[in-house]
């Protein structure tokens, strides 16, 4: 089994990156990491530099996780770029880590979590950051 974890270099990303580790040692799955933003350069802040890439990679890899690694630059679809990458790599899994949306932000539709949730052909994991009045 394959799991595609949409990581960026957030706290967001960080929970999805540390839940989909999880579950890949629970399901002895490998983890296809996938970079993107809707920026169209790399220096977009949220295009993880290589330092952040290698750091995800290490902790993944200590948990005993294969792990491989893509960019998608250009696009400005992160949604399209996560459905895509699910079904040409046949994954089982996706996990994405959720920003916290004022009570009007959640009545908002298109964003990436939301069309990611209603369209993705596998289970979706969606994880948000933990916060003090989460304890």
């Amino acid at each position: 089994m394959k799991i595609l974890v949409g990581y960026v270099p957030t706290p967001e990303g960080e929970a999805a990156l540390e839940a989909a580790g999880a579950e890949a040692v629970l399901r002895g799955a490998s983890i296809l990491l996938l970079n993107t933003s809707r920026g169209d350069t790399f220096l977009d802040n949220r295009y993880a530099n290589s330092e952040e890439l290698a750091a995800a990679e290490t902790k993944l890899r200590e948990r005993g996780v294969e792990v491989t690694i893509k960019q998608a630059v250009g696009s400005g679809d992160v949604a399209g770029e996560l459905l895509k990458a699910a079904a040409e790599e046949e994954v089982g899994l996706i996990v994405l880590g959720l920003r916290r949306r004022s009570p009007v932000g959640k009545l908002i539709l298109g964003s990436t979590a939301q069309r990611v949730l209603l369209e993705a052909p596998v289970p979706v994991l969606a994880v948000k950051v933990p916060s003090s009045r989460d304890d």
